[in-house]
Order: structure tokens, then sequence, then C-alpha cells
């Protein structure tokens, strides 16, 4: 199935702390593996905002939600999902 997502990050006050830091370089590595893996298929940036719009290609609801919820920066996020569906006027 798949997914559009928005992402938008509310770091906390100390977000140029070391802690901070090491969670944006592990989000930075789980995002390129589930790009990797073909679960994230695409990630934009939202210019001007902390935030991404994304498709993932995951088997179900409950596997998104696996996936969103074990991103290092979930704490810090809020999250719409539109499942997609296939266009009936759509070539591809």
């Amino acid at each position: 199935m798949l997914y559009h997502v928005r992402m938008d990050v509310h770091p906390p006050g100390d977000h140029h702390s070391v802690e901070f830091e090491q969670l944006k370089a592990e989000e930075k590595r789980v995002a390129q593996d589930l790009q990797r893996n073909g679960k994230w298929l695409h990630l934009w940036r939202i210019a001007g905002q902390y935030a991404n719009f994304s498709i993932f290609d995951v088997e179900d609801h409950d596997e998104l939600h696996q996936v969103l919820t074990s991103l290092p920066l979930f704490p810090f996020m809020s999250i719409a999902v539109t499942p997609l569906a296939q266009h009936p006027s759509s070539i591809r």
C-alpha cells in the first residue's frame, strides 16, 4: 500500500545538544536504510520548514505505524498520513 506522509519535526529547546545531534544522525541512517529497502520511496524537504513530504510503500497500516514509530525523531514529530489509491485516469 502507498501512503503520503507529512512529518513536521518540533525539536526540543536544547536542539543543539549532542544527544539531539546523535538522534538526527541516526534518523538519517534509518531513513536511508528504509529507502534502500524500498519502503520509503520518496523523501522531499518542504522549503523553509523542518518538515518533509514522503511516500511509503508498505504492506498495511500496521507496518506503516511500525516504521514511523521506529524513527529516532518520532517523539519530536507531528505526522499526517494519507492512504493512496490508484487513480482511474492514471497511465501508470
